[in-house]
């Protein structure tokens, strides 16, 4: 055969091709027609969904071709865009709108626009409690049976979620949602928040686009320890008034306005859960002093009130009976004057917090009420992620790291602090019987999860203005709902009301049933039975379980301020409560009805090994201890830093606390006046620094702000190079002993001091560990953070021995 004759046979083949790929495409499109394509929704079992096949055509050239462009996923057709408030250590009947004594107004009116809850509850702690909302699962069904710097090698306690259990954040971004989240987070283990990662369970590994806030349990509120996205940073420096809850209000009204300026017919899913008002008790002044005497007839009053209220109201039934005080809690008359003038101070500062955090939470509400999309917004503000918290022991603190560290606070030095309570000097609580008091008329509170004082909380669900005639707005405004429902509920009522299926798998791993019930068919009928019939209960040993109308709770023998249990978990006394005609928990009916009483016991046990709560766990100092958990620092001893390092938290950080080091920097001065942060970790409230003052080496060890020791060379280095060291002998024996140290440079001892005490479980929640500057507060008042080193920092090597 001729060139040529292959050149024709093998066009005419190609030509062939050509006509049998129009044919083939030509098919397509009208069995297409025929038979439509499956919608994306019929996808929604597998998650991220996948794109539309190519619907076009394809010929030789693109004459002969159709372009389909791959479309975006897009949201339901009318699907609202989702705000979902959180609150932290929020008591039920703390806020105006269930009858607390501080003015909510934000919370009121949209209370006005929506449903109130009275038996909504949470896991009575807060990592749970989060984990619990995000998840749709049941706290120890994720690992979180704890918060995260607890966590222990048990599968329900780990804190690890899993990925078997994608947080709602995830399934709507996968369905066309845009998603961000501020304040709060407290969802990933401590040893995992360093700068090193590993980063997919930080917030945006999570499903949220864009993330503001702070990562840990609680922050300094003048000055937290911020996270953008990945990174760690500084609060902004042009704000000498500086509060992290405005902070987040804005970042969260510019994320909102970009998010719709750029795309309008896209929803978006905003997360906003402050610190407030968790430990530390901080706001303006201006808000605390509105409060000024308005707690100074006490605990006792100030519950008796906030019942009264609540019955004015209708919040709570008529026939409630109020519960009385705890025999470890004590009467307000029993107290002195100065004791009285102290505690009405803190929860003066405390209604002052809550009431500032209610102002923030409003501007966001406004900034979507401008945008005109408030009526397509379905709101969720859930008034605490546990009861309020009694954590501040039986005189309140002005420095909560003494709680952790399990060392007791005076009066007299509560007193001491009086004009700094609220401000930047103090990392305040308030007294444990305020908590008790505010979580009316319930009893107990925080932490302890067998009663509905620590697992009770206002809830307010508004969606709509009733006359838009879309699926499942609220009409009833102004409306109580009593079905009974727990944190677990938020989710599925996100996908019901959204209108997508729970997915069954999510990035190749198939997921873990959803363990909530959605709330929305309880928005047209105050009167329908509640469809979540089951919930059991369990922090630190603490337990009990709900089923159709009955309680059954057994509190353990730790309190809050305690850290040791009194009793063993059979030595725990059961109670049954029928709270279909006994709202409050009031009428223990254990002896009445044993027979009930062992069903629901046995229930429980049911529950608890379904649900990875076993083995019951009542420890609280031992697990704070970050060596009982795996980190980035496991195995090692010697740590080498070669620059300026900031952010690395405690879990992720060499650990000092009960044992002997030594601390060697190797140092190139320009003059003798260099000076600077070394290697610091932790801050006023606690915590210890390596720095050079006027170029003199000096090491300064803070006691939790109670004692500080500075031990400091008498001459400075030399201008050029030097070798600084300083070495710590620990005397051993119990958690927070004493020790020796020493400051040499260039191998010349040059100073020696003793440290009577030293911290032995817990730096802080929020302070870091920092190489070259001082990030957060700092350890000693003799300088300003950040006071990072002016000389040329080459080496910090960090030994454990």
């Amino acid at each position: 055969m001729t060139d040529s004759h292959k050149r024709d046979s093998s066009y005419a083949s190609l030509k062939l091709t050509s006509g049998a790929i129009a044919f083939l495409a030509a098919l397509t499109l009208i069995f297409s027609s025929l038979l439509p394509l499956p919608a994306w929704a019929d996808y929604g079992d597998k998650l991220p969904l996948p794109q539309p096949s190519f619907q076009g055509k394809i010929g030789i050239t693109y004459k002969e071709s159709e372009p389909d462009f791959p479309k975006p996923i897009k949201a339901p057709e009318n699907a609202p865009n989702v705000l979902l408030v959180l609150l932290d250590d929020v008591g039920f009947g703390q806020t105006s709108t269930f009858g607390g004594p501080i003015d909510t107004p934000n919370l009121d009116r949209l209370a006005a626009r929506g449903l109130r809850y009275n038996q909504f509850h949470t896991t009575a702690l807060c990592s749970p409690t989060r984990a619990a909302l995000l998840t749709g699962r049941n706290h120890h069904s994720v690992n979180t049976g704890v918060v995260e710097e607890l966590a222990t090698g048990y599968p329900g306690y780990t804190a690890i979620l899993p990925r078997s259990a994608a947080t709602i954040a995830e399934v709507l971004r996968d369905y066309g949602y845009n998603t961000a989240a501020f304040g709060k987070w407290h969802n990933t283990p401590d040893y995992e928040t360093s700068a090193a990662g590993p980063f997919d369970r930080w917030p945006t590994g999570l499903g949220f686009e864009y993330f503001y806030g702070f990562l840990g349990g609680d922050t300094n509120q003048w000055s937290p320890a911020l996270v953008e996205n990945t990174q760690h940073i500084q609060k902004p420096s042009d704000r000498p008034d500086y509060h992290l809850t405005p902070d987040l209000a804005d970042h969260a009204i510019k994320w909102i306005r970009t998010q719709q300026a750029i795309a309008p017919d896209k929803p978006f899913f905003t997360y906003f859960a402050t610190g407030a008002t968790h430990a530390p008790h901080h706001a303006p002044k201006e808000w605390i002093d509105k409060y000024k005497g308005k707690f100074d007839r006490g605990w006792d009053k100030l519950r008796e009130d906030i019942f009264a209220r609540q019955l004015a109201l209708g919040v709570i039934p008529a026939d409630t009976k109020l519960t009385p005080r705890p025999a470890e809690l004590p009467a307000w008359d029993s107290l002195t004057p100065t004791e009285q003038k102290v505690y009405a101070r803190q929860a003066e500062v405390f209604a002052g917090f809550l009431s500032h955090t209610d102002a923030q939470i409003g501007r966001v509400i406004d900034a979507i009420d401008q945008l005109g999309e408030l009526d397509n917004t379905l709101v969720f503000f859930i008034a605490g992620d546990n009861g309020a918290s009694a954590e501040g022991g039986l005189t309140g603190s002005i420095n909560e790291l003494k709680v952790f560290n399990g060392v007791a606070e005076s009066p007299q030095e509560v007193l001491a602090a009086f004009d700094d309570l609220g401000g930047p000097k103090t990392f305040n609580h308030f007294h444990a019987a305020w908590a008790w008091a505010v979580d009316s008329p319930f009893q107990w509170t925080k932490q302890i999860a067998s009663h509905f004082g620590g697992t009770r909380n206002g809830l307010v669900v508004a969606w709509g203005d009733a006359s838009g005639g879309l699926r499942q707005r609220i009409k009833d405004r102004g409306g109580l709902r009593s079905q009974f429902h727990h944190v677990i509920d938020i989710y599925p009522t996100i996908l019901e009301a959204v209108g997508i299926e729970e997915p069954e798998v999510v990035n190749g791993v198939k997921q873990q049933p959803i363990e909530g019930t959605s709330l929305v068919y309880s928005f047209d009928n105050p009167a329908v039975p509640s469809h979540h019939t089951t919930q059991y209960f369990e922090m630190f040993g603490n337990r009990g379980i709900y089923d159709r109308g009955w309680v059954a709770a057994a509190r353990h023998g730790r309190l809050p301020w305690e850290r040791v249990s009194k009793t063993t978990f059979d030595e725990d006394n059961w109670e049954l409560y029928d709270i279909t005609k006994d709202f409050s928990e009031a009428n223990d009916l254990a002896k009445q009805n044993p027979d009930k009483l062992a069903q629901l016991q046995n229930l429980f046990l049911k529950e608890a090994k379904k649900y990875k709560v076993l083995p019951l766990d009542d420890r609280l100092l031992q697990r704070f201890d970050v060596k009982t958990r795996s980190s980035l620092t496991t195995g090692r001893n010697s740590f080498t830093y070669y620059t300026s390092v900031a952010g690395i938290p405690e879990g992720s950080a060499p650990n000092i606390k009960n044992r002997s080091f030594s601390i060697t920097a190797d140092v190139d001065a320009a003059s003798s006046g260099t000076e600077g942060v070394l290697v610091t970790q932790g801050g006023r409230f606690a915590g210890w620094s390596f720095f050079l003052q006027e170029g003199k080496p000096t090491f300064a060890y803070n006691l939790l702000n109670s004692d500080r020791t500075i031990i400091q060379s008498s001459q400075p280095i030399a201008i050029g190079k030097s070798q600084i060291k300083f070495d710590f002998t620990y005397d051993g024996g119990a958690p927070g002993a004493g020790g020796t140290g020493k400051l040499s440079i260039n191998d010349r001892q040059v100073a020696e001091g003793r440290i009577d005490k030293t911290v032995g479980y817990r730096f802080g929640l929020d302070e870091t560990f920092d190489v070259g500057q001082d990030t957060g507060t700092p350890a000693v008042d003799t300088y300003q953070t950040p006071f990072a080193f002016t000389g040329n920092l080459q080496q910090v090597t960090l030994e454990l021995k």
